[in-house]
């Protein structure tokens, strides 16, 4: 009766998973991820903010007009004219042109630099997007296939220790062996508790990303084979890495930036120039003209030439100078970091192909072996321990040989991140190796 429930119950859960939609795919994923991702929307915010600087500067060298106005009621007393009530209102319209200002130029042209610089951050971030996603989702599909393996191995070494105690009890047997197969057992069986709680741990994280309960992932198909990286030489990627990845393309453009910082404040030396035009209108402008309707119109050139600040010009000079040499140090620094992160990235990618490889033989292997020691225990040439060990050595290759085909698939993306040619057809082609 309790089997029969059990089998309605996991029933009704299929049918709710069904009826919930189809597995989750790393391209579903991704595209959830896009408009739930905190670290990508500060980014994407970022940008935005960033390109409003660029109206802002312009702002600088265009005309700026002012309407100004006033209206003053005088009661005035005194011994030369007596007392006098008045009113004097008047409006005047203001236009400055700047003609030459080095420092808004210069200004203007390192807001057009910041853009591209939050570009560079912005692809950054939705690279890093990626590759932090696929890491949870194959932590996911890792955490699910050591529960898996070690519900298999659960289930066949208790077979193993039914049949020890079979025999134990027919006398074929001796108790050593029912003993090994019961640790061996309660071992399996505190692993898998583990295993669970690491895999709802996995759950979480990539829930945190995708905002929202994932639900069945879809795993890798059986038996993928994995590509080399294209081309497959380690120079041409550190090259793209120490060229053209996003972080050393925003280094580039912060470099930029603080050489236009530095000219600008050398610019706090030169001359400002304006153009000036008013228009006013007034009556009763003062005490002489009571009564007195003016109207008054100007054009003029304005200049400004800076002769003494206290220092703070040469000052700032100074400052602009060393904060140059630590942009030109840090953009060394991420040259360095991307073609290390390239270099090790490859040479993962390698390597974890060679271990797939030999990991594949070494499962075969290990199934071979448990075939024979189980036949040779049935035909008394081998004892229950050797079962079991050739059980637990095939639970430990398959859980390795996992493990290594997501690390080669992550080694891949992050070799394309740090060549700054990771994209959203790379996730589609990894997408494409999973069984919908």
């Amino acid at each position: 009766m309790i089997k029969k429930i059990g089998t309605m119950l996991l029933l009704l859960g299929l049918g709710a998973a069904g009826a919930a939609g189809a597995a989750d795919d790393l391209s579903g994923l991704y595209r959830d991820a896009l408009v739930a991702d905190a670290k990508l929307g500060a980014a994407q915010a970022q940008y935005e903010a960033v390109g409003e600087r660029v109206g802002q500067s312009r702002a600088a060298l265009l005309p700026s007009v002012t309407l100004s106005g006033n209206l003053t009621a005088v009661d005035r007393d005194s011994n030369t004219f007596n007392r006098q009530e008045y009113t004097s209102r008047g409006h005047s319209v203001n236009l400055t042109q700047p003609l030459v200002r080095w420092d808004s130029k210069l200004a203007h042209d390192q807001a057009q630099v910041l853009v591209r610089q939050a570009a560079a951050e912005l692809e950054l971030a939705r690279q890093d997007l990626m590759v932090r996603l696929a890491q949870a989702y194959f932590d996911v599909l890792l955490a699910q296939d050591t529960l898996t393996t070690l519900d298999t191995e659960r289930a066949a070494i208790a077979e193993q220790m039914a049949a020890a105690r079979r025999g134990y009890e027919l006398g074929t047997a001796n108790i050593t062996d029912v003993r090994d197969a019961e640790a061996r057992h309660d071992l399996v069986v505190a692993q898998g508790i583990v295993a669970r709680n690491d895999l709802a741990a996995k759950r979480e994280a990539l829930r945190l990303i995708v905002a929202r309960e994932p639900r069945e992932i879809a795993p890798l198909r059986t038996g993928v084979a994995l590509r080399r990286p294209e081309p497959d030489n380690i120079d041409a990627w550190v090259r793209s890495a120490t060229t053209d990845g996003p972080a050393v393309v925003a280094g580039q453009a912060a470099l930029e930036i603080a050489r236009l910082e530095a000219s600008k404040a050398t610019a706090g030396h030169y001359p400002k120039l304006d153009l000036t035009a008013s228009y006013g209108k007034s009556k009763s402008g003062t005490l002489n003209t009571v009564g007195t309707n003016l109207d008054e119109r100007t054009v003029g050139l304005q200049l400004s030439v800076p002769l003494f600040s206290g220092g703070g010009t040469v000052a700032r000079e100074r400052e602009t100078r060393h904060l140059l040499r630590k942009a030109e140090s840090e953009l060394d620094g991420t040259r360095r970091n991307g073609a290390l992160t390239a270099r090790q990235a490859f040479l993962a990618t390698h390597a974890g192909l060679a271990k797939i490889s030999a990991l594949e033989q070494a499962l075969n292997s290990a199934r071979t072996a448990l075939a024979s020691n189980r036949r040779g225990l049935e035909l008394g040439v081998r004892a229950n321990v050797d079962v079991l060990n050739a059980q637990q050595q095939v639970s430990t290759t398959e859980r390795d040989l996992a493990r290594s085909r997501y690390d080669t698939l992550m080694s891949m993306l992050r070799l394309k991140g740090a060549a700054g040619s990771l994209g959203e057809g790379d996730l589609g082609e990894l997408n494409a190796l999973l069984r919908k």
